[in-house]
């Protein structure tokens, strides 16, 4: 009786609160972005409001379940979890369904499907946080940061074949928990120098990028010459940086698909194709900018309510929020999410455990990335790349995958005063 009492008080409630609350906005959301007057009960299964409401449900209980496991066994069957997980990987590359290009989902009759890659990113996070907490394992060796990497690294390959970027993109996130794990700054700041130059080398001739890389390398030799191996990082960052300026041409021509091409185009206004292929960005700026201050209200969204919006009730969830809630609306639910980043970063810094402390930052990281590329990709910030907003956009797989990390980690959070083997 004393542990079922500590065990209901341990447990982060807020965090639930906040999940429940997010929950109820997409269902809610859905239900107005894809609302037919003929079938307008919420829990009308003929619906996609109605089989998300049948998600939440079953990824409620999924919830509890976890919260009644023993914390033991979520370390022990990480390395299970995420074999089977590259199993369903590889096995969605020969039978898969394809859909919008994209061959990610394994059918399982009656109208379902499962998507692996999603469920791909707890398995890789529990895995992770399995060997970063092992004895001797300190991720600024070299043998450590290749074994990290591997771990990381097989799945993204398999989502890439198949070919899903966006799914493939969220796995870039975890260098964070990296960071957090002694991993040097300056890596980020080599990989930030990277991405900036992928952009300045497509919209402009890369000698002017190396020559103001040569500067960028003489001011850089001026302020740290009296640390030498922080000038060899950086010196060795400004080279991998040249050679990246001349691969991404190759890259951009040959590897790229067509599609990603130009996403990547009209995100830099090389293209501007409003009635083609802007054709999306442009609509879903449109409804959330109709939304305004306080939004039309609830099933009132014109520009989603008559699909003016692609996918809105999946990667464009967005647009339903600000049309309908505006920019009130928008402001709390950026609030709700905001707060549920920074109490995981908090979780995850209270553990006594190496384990749940790095599974905490990996949840953190992959939830951040979500809410702030889904959202940036509606509002034209970044390249559409297709990735679901956590909770709110419509789909069993993203739900139940967003819960199991969720509360995998709330479990641990639970047991912290007592989880210390790892």
């Amino acid at each position: 009786m004393n542990n079922q009492r500590s065990f209901f008080f341990n447990v982060d409630w807020l965090t639930v609160l906040i999940y429940l609350a997010l929950c109820t906005i997409g269902l809610l959301n859905i239900h107005s972005a894809v609302y037919d007057v003929k079938h307008p009960d919420i829990i009308d299964l003929d619906t996609n409001y109605g089989k998300q409401f049948i998600y939440i449900i079953v990824a409620i209980v999924t919830g509890i379940v976890i919260l009644l496991l023993e914390s033991r066994i979520l370390s022990a069957l990480a390395p299970a979890i995420y074999g089977i997980t590259v199993l369903l990987l590889m096995l969605v590359l020969v039978v898969g369904r394809n859909v919008g290009g994209n061959q990610a989902w394994i059918s399982l009759g009656g109208g379902f499907r499962l998507q692996p890659s999603e469920f791909a990113k707890f398995a890789t996070c529990l895995l992770l946080a399995r060997y970063l907490s092992g004895t001797n394992v300190k991720v600024t060796e070299l043998k450590s940061f290749l074994i990290t990497a591997a771990i990381i690294g097989f799945p993204m390959l398999l989502i890439m074949l198949q070919p899903d970027m966006g799914s493939t993109l969220v796995f870039c996130s975890l260098i964070f928990v990296l960071y957090r794990e002694g991993l040097s700054p300056y890596f980020l700041i080599i990989v930030g120098l990277f991405i900036f130059l992928f952009v300045i080398a497509i919209l402009y001739n890369p000698l002017y990028v190396i020559a103001a890389l040569a500067a960028f390398a003489a001011i850089i030799m001026w302020l740290f010459k009296r640390n030498k191996k922080l000038l060899i990082t950086l010196l060795a960052g400004l080279v991998l940086s040249v050679a990246f300026i001349f691969s991404v041409k190759f890259i951009y021509n040959n590897v790229l698909q067509p599609h990603q091409k130009v996403r990547i185009d009209i995100i830099l206004g090389i293209t501007k194709d409003l009635r083609g292929k802007g054709y999306n960005l442009n609509q879903s700026k449109i409804a959330i900018g109709s939304g305004k201050l306080w939004g039309k209200g609830y099933l009132h969204g014109t520009q989603t309510k008559y699909s003016f919006v692609p996918e809105q009730s999946t990667d464009f969830i967005f647009c339903t929020v600000g049309e309908e809630w505006g920019f009130a609306g928008s402001v709390v639910l950026l609030g709700l999410y905001l707060f549920l980043i920074l109490r995981l970063i908090m979780i995850a810094e209270r553990q006594r455990s190496p384990f749940s402390r790095i599974y905490g930052y990996g949840v953190a990281s992959v939830i951040f990335f979500h809410v702030m590329i889904n959202i940036g990709m509606t509002i034209g910030l970044v390249p559409v790349i297709g990735i679901p907003l956590p909770f709110i956009s419509y789909g069993g797989s993203s739900l139940l995958s967003f819960t199991i990390l969720l509360f995998i980690l709330i479990k641990l959070d639970s047991n912290r005063m007592g989880m210390i083997y790892a």
